[in-house]
């Protein structure tokens, strides 16, 4: 195993010169590709480019840009040179980028396109340590004019490549000796998690975080060389980064699409890829599609699809059982599990044949013929579309992992899955689940994930205070996850324990600003924001009772019953009308960031109950307490 990304890139490079690294649309819309030898040479002079514009060992280098070939260059030149990439999409605030490109001390920064150019402009002021932009497309003669009076020196993508081959004709092997500068505990990236307090946490990841995962993943999600994959994530994210490079470290193909569903099934048609990389939210639509066409085809062809797949979820439940891929927390008596099912087993193997044939085959099509996994992170993968993918025989994978762990902690094998869990904790890793106390939980225990291991972030940026408070003195991570081991030590999640709440689509929000802002309303005694694992976000609220009886008096509304009186049109109307006033894009809520639906609670919180004594909300036992309204809120 080398010490760093870029030296893993040139080794695979050499192994496989011609195989295809990336594939790319072109002007028109068509795939090109680029060959694992060129890419690393692409490399080189972009590192010697940015040498010569005086990127330095230790510096932070800005990238806002989405997924695309250019972005991999250029995070790879920056590594290569010992400095550190800050990355960021295109999707990015200009508050975000004015707080992160200054925080982290960027004098240099990729952009992709004209409008990013725009954006910095716009941000001047916030960013004065900016020098250097280099942009990714060509853009207008106006913008190169409007960057200079602002004070930015505008390069052209292209520019620097083509001025690092000269330099590097002049001084050759220089660029090598930089790369092998380079050890494992250099910071390769700083990652600021998004959220709307205004001031993200910046997670530095060093080249050990990253090749410690890289030890096991390719055992248990297998690529062979030129094995494609479809690369639809923002790739800021620590988890599309690292499945990137857990695709180059196999020699695999990286194929720029977007996750779109017109979209990614045209490419899906276009390159019959291998693998998948996505968030739960990706597979759910996928999911959910095949059953809008189904149920719009009606008539018997749905009803067969129906049958077949209740046959394949049940076959699949029986077949998880008798071969032990099922979460278990206590020993089970397996002889009387074959007794049991070995006879229903058989008799509905024919039937899942039969549906594979009709029904099942025609869905894997859809996905190309040499699709073999999915791999799904970022979020809890719904059981129902786990179920689905599994009786239809098109393998989805789960993993489990922060940002602060540059993701990955554990997955499930695609070799060797167990159904209701995410797998064990990978090699370099170790995983515990403890109490509230800090003790160490048995299998079946619900508690605390710890994690400790390579894979760990080296802390906060320029946030020690905040690094102690997840992080010990001895190297264990407080996740904020609860879970529990299974017997044999593989992970089961149960939701979070910490504030931050974590969507389907993968985005990250930070609930307390939305709530703060609910509870300006007169109406609103206490909010709390829920959506964990969910498509939106939802709240329970607790109203002010006083006001909320005045206002009915004022509209000539029963007040006599305060449960009932909730329930009143007039008066859910009211609550609607509320929040969407105080949480919406004028308040610098993101869409994601948005209260969907909303549930008015008859009792305030307790303390001992919902509240801590410290008279915080616990979030993560509202579930359990609050069954009914959940069902509401997330139907």
């Amino acid at each position: 195993m080398q010490s760093t990304m870029p030296k893993m890139l040139r080794e695979v490079a050499k192994q496989h010169p011609d195989v295809p690294a990336q594939y790319f649309k072109d002007g028109t819309g068509r795939f090109q590709s680029v060959r694992y030898s060129d890419l690393y040479k692409t490399i080189l002079d972009l590192a010697s480019g940015l040498l010569h514009l005086g990127v330095k060992r230790g510096n932070h280098v800005g990238i806002i840009s989405d997924d695309r070939k250019e972005w991999q260059e250029a995070s790879m030149a920056i590594m290569g040179l010992g400095a550190a990439d800050v990355p960021r999409g295109c999707d990015a605030t200009k508050a975000d980028l004015s707080y992160i490109l200054s925080f982290a001390e960027c004098e240099f920064c990729f952009v992709e396109n004209q409008a990013q150019v725009e954006k910095c402009i716009s941000i001047r002021e916030a960013i004065p340590n900016v020098k250097t932009l280099i942009v990714f497309d060509l853009v207008e003669k106006t913008a190169l004019e409007a960057a200079k009076k602002a004070g930015f020196s505008l390069i052209q993508y292209n520019d620097v490549i083509e001025n690092g081959t000269k330099e590097r004709k002049k001084n050759p092997g220089f660029v090598e000796k930089e790369i092998d500068k380079g050890n494992e505990e250099d910071i390769a990236c700083i990652i600021f998690t998004s959220g709307t307090t205004g001031e993200p946490k910046g997670v530095m990841l060093c080249h050990r975080n990253f090749l410690t995962q890289l030890d096991e993943l390719p055992e248990l999600i297998t690529l062979s060389p030129g094995d494609k994959a479809l690369c639809v994530l923002p790739v800021w994210h620590s988890f599309q980064r690292l499945c990137e490079y857990m695709i180059l470290f196999q020699a695999g193909s990286m194929c720029y699409s977007k996750p779109i569903g017109s979209i990614l099934l045209a490419d899906f048609a276009a390159l019959n890829p291998q693998l998948l990389p996505a968030v739960p939210r990706v597979f759910e639509a996928v999911y959910e599609g095949v059953l809008r066409t189904m149920r719009k085809g009606g008539g018997i062809k749905y009803l067969l699809f129906k049958f077949f797949v209740g046959i394949g979820i049940l076959h699949s439940k029986i077949d998880r059982l008798l071969l032990n891929k099922t979460a278990l927390f206590k020993k089970r008596n397996r002889f009387f599990d074959w007794l049991l099912l070995v006879l229903p087993w058989l008799f509905l193997y024919p039937l899942k044949l039969l549906g594979s044939v009709l029904v099942f085959k025609k869905i894997r099509e859809k996905l190309g013929n040499s699709f073999h996994v999915g791999v799904s992170g970022g979020g809890a993968l719904p059981p129902i579309v786990d179920e689905f993918f599994w009786a239809v025989g098109i393998n989805i994978v789960e993993g489990y992992g922060l940002t602060e762990t540059a993701p990955v902690i554990s997955v499930r094998s695609m070799h060797n899955p167990t159904f209701g869990t995410v797998g064990y904790a990978i090699r370099g890793v170790e995983a515990k689940i403890v109490d509230e106390d800090g003790r160490e939980l048995g299998p079946g225990q619900k508690g605390t994930v710890m994690i400790k291991g390579g894979s760990v972030m080296k802390g906060y940026y320029k946030k020690p205070d905040l690094t102690s408070e997840v992080l010990s003195e001895d190297g264990w991570l407080d996740t904020g996850d609860l879970g529990l081991l299974t017997i044999d030590g593989q992970l089961v999640l149960r939701g979070r324990k910490k504030d931050t709440i974590v969507l389907r689509g993968g985005e990250n929000v930070e609930p307390l600003p939305l709530e703060m802002r609910m509870m300006e309303s007169r109406f609103i005694a206490q909010a709390v924001v829920l959506g964990q694992d969910e498509r939106y976000l939802a709240a329970m609220i607790v109203p002010s009772r006083d006001d909320v009886e005045s206002y009915a008096k004022e509209k000539m509304i029963d007040v006599s019953v305060f449960e009932k009186l909730l329930e009143h049109d007039e008066i859910q109307k009211l609550f609607e009308t509320e929040i969407k006033e105080l949480v919406n894009a004028k308040s610098g809520f993101k869409i994601f960031e948005r209260i969907s639906r909303f549930v008015l609670l008859k009792k305030p919180f307790e303390p001992g109950v919902e509240l801590s004594a410290k008279q915080e909300v616990m979030r993560y036992k509202l579930p359990e307490l609050y069954p009914k309204e959940m069902k509401l809120l997330f139907k």
